[in-house]
């Protein structure tokens, strides 16, 4: 059975990193709600450890998230971090207060026993990182004590006679210089996992889980031309081989020659692919549409008329293959329940239900990061595995207002250059994300001894780790200005350049 952590979400913005850190060790770990251990589905002897991470909620609030911690005590190891520390001590007789100012930040551990095996080869005064209001000022007579930074007294505890460790700060956060060597005494030392979950070991588990699963059965799936689409199709494809059936619809608003590219990709993986031109269909349906959430809601139906269309040619398909990742699961379900709406690009909304199918989702226990792993181990080229996130909307929400065919040629072209330049100046691999967005907007310009009055294209390029907050980038000056006029000198209609500064958040990756 495969050894797994569980990390309980209490609602932090820190969940995913615990989880991805733990991953790093190459220990299989899964994140669900608090509750979750009320529910029937849990099992405790399905788990070698628990994790309880931090939240936004105080533990002397009546309506913070709160579990039976009695029930798991002495029957998991348990490490609490942040509110998780800080409900262990207060539920069984200790004292949690708010502090007198808000402990956020960088902190030295002024005290460190070393006798404790959770912080087993920690360094004298190890940068951790703090953020929290509230403190705890007493621990239960059978909690010790186990670490203390200047200002605060009880940074660190441990339950006696127990594997139940409590910790005020934040490991997972990388401004604590030493916190994977925390988790790794946690998730190796203390809970005996191997660290034997690799991108091999999922590879075999999960074609063998799918070859049971599917059996003869015929699957059919969308490609995007992206990483998570193309890792399902490589996995499946040696799962179920000629089973699976790959159909890539090009919907007018792809970037330049990306239709063909891909395609030749594919065919060369050995896919099963169809292409279909269905262009001047959306521009047709999106003929002066130029709200952002209309344009998205028509690309959406037409994409699943078109694809349901073509999945009908092939008989007898039960299952519809969909490249969800890990962060689209858990952002669908809160620790207050079901999230309202799940990102539309993330999954074809609407498939399922209208086909009659089964969905198959064998990426859903994975991070992006996790996904190029995987598709590096099964050989894929570096050129797909290192593509940049593209919007499922593609090019439309990018051209700010009414789309034509014309607008998007002149998108494409600006886009090209942008990326082409990226690439040739080593500075694609070090952008998270990058592209144009065509600005409704005419300035006047000087072109030769005549007037212009073209089209103004801001450039775009961001720096993340999981597009949840991103930096723009600070890409040279002589790069920005070779662009610039590259476009202008290139790209009939455009005569002005800009280059977006702004950081998410406040503002967001697309301009829609």
């Amino acid at each position: 059975m495969q050894e797994t952590i569980l990390i309980l979400d209490f609602g932090s913005q820190y969940t995913q990193l615990i989880a991805r850190r733990v991953r790093e060790l190459n220990v299989y770990c899964e994140i669900h709600p608090f509750n979750f251990v009320q529910s029937s589905k849990f099992k405790v002897q399905s788990y070698k450890g628990i994790i309880l991470s931090g939240s936004p909620f105080s533990v002397r609030e009546s309506n913070s998230p709160d579990i039976d911690l009695q029930a798991l005590r002495g029957k998991l190891p348990i490490l609490g971090l942040c509110y998780g520390a800080q409900l262990l001590a207060q539920k069984f007789g200790g004292e949690v207060v708010a502090s007198k100012t808000r402990e956020y930040g960088r902190a030295n551990l002024a005290f460190i026993d070393h006798h404790h095996a959770l912080l087993k080869d920690i360094a004298e005064n190890s940068q951790v990182w703090m953020s929290h209001a509230d403190t705890i000022k007493q621990i239960p007579a059978s909690y010790k004590k186990i670490a203390s930074t200047t200002d605060v007294e009880v940074a660190g505890f441990h339950i006696e006679n127990e594997l139940t460790y409590g910790l005020q700060f934040h490991p997972e956060v990388t401004h604590s210089l030493e916190g994977k060597i925390i988790l790794k005494n946690f998730v190796v030392d203390i809970c005996g996992c191997n660290q034997s979950w690799t991108s091999a070991s999922f590879i075999e588990s999960t074609v063998h889980i799918l070859k049971e699963k599917l059996g003869t059965d015929k699957v059919v799936l969308g490609l995007s031309g992206g990483v998570d689409s193309s890792v399902t199709a490589v996995l499946l494809n040696k799962a179920i081989g000629k089973n699976l059936y790959c159909i890539f619809v090009d919907n007018g608003l792809l970037r330049k020659h990306e239709f063909e590219n891909v395609l030749t990709q594919y065919a060369n993986m050995g896919l099963n692919v169809k292409g279909i031109d269905a262009k001047q269909r959306f521009w047709d349906e999106l003929k002066d549409i130029d709200d952002p959430e209309k344009k998205r809601k028509t690309i959406g139906r037409v994409f699943i008329e078109v694809f349901d269309e073509e999945a009908h040619k092939i008989q007898d398909v039960k299952w519809l293959a969909q490249g969800t990742i890990y962060p689209d699961v858990i952002e669908s379900v809160s620790v207050k329940g079901p999230s309202a709406t799940i990102k539309s690009h993330h999954n074809v909304g609407g498939l399922p239900e209208k086909m009659k199918l089964k969905v198959v989702e064998p990426l859903n226990t994975l991070f992006k990061d996790e996904v190029r792993l995987v598709g590096r181990a099964l050989g894929m080229h570096e050129d797909l595995l290192g593509r940049h996130p593209f919007p499922g909307p593609g090019l439309a929400i990018r051209i700010l207002g009414d789309i034509t065919p014309e607008k998007v040629n002149i998108l494409q072209e600006v886009d090209h250059i942008f990326i082409h330049g990226l690439k040739v100046a080593n500075l694609y691999d070090k952008v998270w994300q990058a592209g144009a967005i065509l600005l409704p907007v005419k300035s006047v310009g000087v072109m030769g001894d005549e007037r212009t009055y073209e089209n103004a294209v801001c450039l775009r390029a961001v720096s993340s780790t999981d597009g949840m907050t991103a930096d723009w980038c600070h890409l040279p000056y002589e790069f920005l200005a070779k662009m610039s006029n590259e476009i202008i000198n290139k790209v009939k209609g455009v005569n002005r350049v800009v280059y977006d500064i702004s950081s998410k958040p406040p503002a967001t990756i697309e301009w829609e």
